[in-house]
């Protein structure tokens, strides 16, 4: 999906979604997560997108979410959760993920990582994959590199792996709001339907957080 289309795909759920708080027409689009699981800004309603770079489904929400995100007011807090479930290849990604997202190259690199991984088949899963990658694709490699080999990075891979494990997140792309409100594509008939759902869900946590 290229960013033109997303932006129809968004202006026209924008004018489909309903601005009530918690009218979800169905209620097998979401579930409820028991217990819910703490955010990480108390301050504002919380919004992660559980994904892995070997996913399709996840490449093909991307520029959506993307977009989505972009236009969401301050009071909204969007943040990506590469899932790990305890796999190696998927925990090396998940630590290109996170490097990406403390070096500041995440926005450019994030679309290129899927493209790589799904299309060009390149091993970025290894640290030696990852090295050969980068290189001239951001300005210092080696600033890059040395943060992907540092604890603080390996630190935020296995408390994502942690809270994936916490929400029960089984499959992929997988959206919780509030840490309570779980929703997917497969829940709600596709990527569109997703993103309908999604916005109902944060109007409901909005209102929620309203009454106290």
């Amino acid at each position: 999906m290229n960013r033109r289309t997303a932006l129809k795909q968004l202006a026209a759920l924008g004018a489909l979604a309903s601005p009530a708080a918690g009218v979800l027409a169905q209620s097998s689009a979401y579930t409820v997560l028991n217990p819910a699981q703490p955010t990480d800004d108390p301050a504002r309603i919380e919004v992660i997108k559980f994904f892995h770079y070997g996913c399709p489904h996840c490449a093909n929400l991307a520029p959506l979410i993307h977009l989505w995100a972009k236009a969401q007011p301050q009071d909204v807090h969007f943040r990506h959760v590469p899932v790990v479930w305890n796999n190696a290849q998927l925990a090396g990604l998940a630590r290109l993920y996170y490097t990406a997202e403390v070096s500041g190259d995440l926005e450019t690199l994030h679309p290129q990582v899927f493209r790589a991984v799904q299309e060009q088949k390149l091993p970025l899963h290894t640290e030696s994959g990852a090295s050969a990658w980068i290189a001239g694709k951001v300005a210092d490699p080696k600033r890059f590199m040395d943060a992907y080999k540092s604890f603080g990075v390996q630190s935020q891979v296995q408390r994502g792996n942690q809270l994936s494990a916490a929400m029960k997140i089984s499959g992929v792309p997988t959206l919780v709001v509030e840490g309570k409100y779980l929703t997917a594509s497969s829940m709600a008939g596709g990527h569109e339907g997703a993103i309908q759902v999604l916005d109902q869900l944060v109007a409901r946590a909005r209102s929620e957080r309203s009454k106290g």
